[in-house]
């Protein structure tokens, strides 16, 4: 299909969970629309996860519009390649009108109100866009590894595939979000020495008191919530994500437990001086705040156990297996350590600067209320936090679309009222040149 010439209702930028969402809905409402896809239908979960990697969340939580998880295992958690057949089994149950291969690379709004977007196939044009592309555009890695020695092999955590297919020798990995953490275990389990620099991420139990705490908190409404009842709703967008692990069936990712068994911890990478590299002196607080994180959930857990009179099973709160030594290194020598590799697994930088719409903020993060920015129009889809935690993810992404395609609606049902009162044509193709 060829989109050079073409005029859109709505055109949907992104094939991924989110775009495939709009897509949905907008078809549920009889919604003429196109989806573009740079890649391919689950392209970020194939080529920009590790070949061990799982989900965090239970089976149960993918949820999205007409398709919840059926499978045989609700409580598990899908490795990489299940999860790419489901949105690949997702759009085959509904078949949206989706061009694969193409991607976006600018977005204005001229004089009359309609969008123009240049694609590598060729200009298009719209009456609204829904940019679906996610938040997680561009790797982000640190100046400082430009100090470090070549020969050094240097990947981003995007770039990791298999402990395997890394040189011999001992690895560095630098942050402790979700990948980092689930990394470095990938590698420990595969019997490379670690070395991993603490970052202040938090983390969560796996299970508590008979459940899954996922399941607990899904209970409480915790994911549910709305960004609107936080006092600090920006700084809430900017949170990092709690960490644990769904792998072998799910278990707790415990970093005191690494280096009980072998793995080498320090604080947050500071400096690098040719081989050297130095340290901040924050490691114990690092794992102080991930330990009071995890154990405050489960505090709010047994408040509403209590509150309830639900009937569960007790259980010991966590005991830390391993303390770090006041004099705990502070630096470390990648030569005299054997380090022949290290992995960034320091997240992503939102990249827009395709879209020329004045709709962002002194950081460059889109201005929106729940995806609908003041250009009217245009929309957002799958930011984290865009309206409640589960935004952008499989268990709630559907809502903010579903939301989305009501105000959409609402916007082209007023232009066909607007047009027949004034006399203006309600179709803007009408009045476009097409070819």
């Amino acid at each position: 299909m060829s989109v050079a010439g073409t005029h859109h209702p709505v055109v949907v930028v992104g094939g991924g969970q989110a775009g495939l969402s709009m897509s949905w809905w907008l078809r549920q409402r009889g919604i003429n629309h196109l989806v573009i896809e740079a890649n391919r239908i689950g392209h970020e979960w194939r080529a920009r996860r590790w070949d061990s990697f799982c989900l965090v969340t239970p089976n149960w939580q993918c949820r999205l519009p007409g398709f919840p998880y059926r499978g045989p295992d609700p409580d598990g958690f899908m490795l990489r390649d299940e999860i790419v057949r489901y949105l690949e089994d997702y759009a085959a149950s509904f078949d949206p009108p989706i061009i694969t291969g193409v991607r976006a690379t600018r977005l204005r709004r001229d004089a009359r109100g309609v969008f123009e977007l240049v694609t590598t196939a060729g200009q298009l044009t719209a009456d609204q866009v829904v940019v679906a592309t996610g938040p997680y555009h561009t790797p982000s890695v640190p100046r400082l590894a430009e100090r470090l020695p070549d020969g050094l092999l240097q990947v981003h955590s995007s770039e990791y595939r298999d402990a395997a297919l890394l040189p011999p020798g001992a690895v560095l990995v630098v942050g402790t979000g979700q990948s980092g953490c689930q990394i470095a275990e990938d590698l420990h389990l595969a019997g490379r020495e670690v070395h991993l620099a603490v970052g202040g991420a938090p983390r969560v139990a796996r299970f508590y008191r008979g459940r899954d705490c996922v399941a607990w908190l899904d209970d409480m409404g915790h994911y549910a919530k709305e960004i609107d009842e936080f006092a600090d709703a920006d700084a809430v967008r900017l949170r990092v994500n709690h960490y644990v692990t769904g792998r072998d069936g799910g278990r707790d990712i415990d970093l005191r437990a690494f280096a009980r068994d072998g793995v080498r911890l320090y604080g947050r990478l500071t400096g690098i001086a040719g081989t050297r590299l130095s340290f901040a002196a924050d490691l114990a607080a690092n794992l102080d705040h991930a330990d009071a994180v995890a154990e405050g959930i489960k505090d709010a857990i047994d408040a509403h156990i209590d509150a309830n009179g639900i009937s569960a099973p007790t259980q010991a709160r966590y005991t830390p297996v391993w303390q770090p030594r006041p004099d705990h290194p502070r630096t470390l020598d990648l030569g005299a350590a054997g380090i022949t590799s290290v992995i960034w697994s320091t997240g992503f930088r939102r990249d827009h600067r395709w879209i020329e719409v004045p709709v962002f903020d002194g950081r460059g993060y889109p201005m929106h209320w729940r995806g609908a920015t003041s250009c009217p129009g245009l929309y957002f889809l799958g930011l984290p936090w865009q309206y409640s935690w589960g935004s952008g993810r499989f268990e709630a992404v559907g809502r903010d679309a579903e939301f989305l395609a009501g105000h959409i609606d609402a916007s082209r049902r007023l232009a066909d009222v607007c047009g027949v009162l004034t006399g203006a044509p309600t179709e803007l193709n009408v009045a476009l040149p097409v070819g």
